[in-house]
């Protein structure tokens, strides 16, 4: 992987237009960018790995944004990072909440690995609200989610929640 290579984590459950924001932006600070989905044993997604990986992949597309690596994975994130040759790490932030997280998380993994740096991109303001979280419960209601997510991300929620989250 080339040194100028980035890797974006997250649950993307689903990614939202915050996350291609984030996405958008990285890209032009990084030659090779991978969009990886993180599968948590501890947490209950929406979607499995394998489906945020695929609705990521056809999102990014819808959108235009071509050469992007979109991957799953299940184990430390610098791990990752040491497999693939990535030496800089992308977080999104939204607010001082954000901040403290990412901040504890960027000190560990300069811990395990100091040569991975974390590059933080403050969200645009009209993604500053916006959470995979808020955009399921809206769909879930019933509520339009179009201005948040792409059509085929609508699609996802709308196929998931008519068939129910199971």
């Amino acid at each position: 992987m080339s040194e100028r290579a980035a890797i974006y984590p997250g649950n993307f459950d689903p990614i939202t237009y915050g996350h291609i924001d984030i996405i958008r932006r990285a890209r032009k600070l990084f030659s090779h960018l991978i969009v990886a989905v993180v599968a948590h044993p501890h947490k209950d997604p929406l979607f499995a790995a394998e489906e945020r990986v695929r609705i990521a992949r056809e999102a990014l597309a819808e959108e235009g944004l071509d050469g992007i690596e979109v991957i799953r994975y299940d184990c430390l994130l610098i791990d990752v990072a040491r497999e693939r040759d990535v030496h800089a790490v992308v977080r999104g932030l939204r607010a001082n909440s954000d901040f403290d997280y990412e901040f504890q998380m960027a000190l560990m993994n300069r811990d395990l690995a100091p040569d991975v740096e974390t590059v933080f991109l403050m969200t645009a303001g009209e993604y500053s609200f916006l959470s995979s979280s808020v955009v399921n419960e809206v769909k879930m209601y019933g509520g339009g989610v179009s201005s948040f997510v792409p059509p085929s991300v609508e699609r996802a929620l709308e196929e998931r929640f008519s068939r129910g989250s199971s």
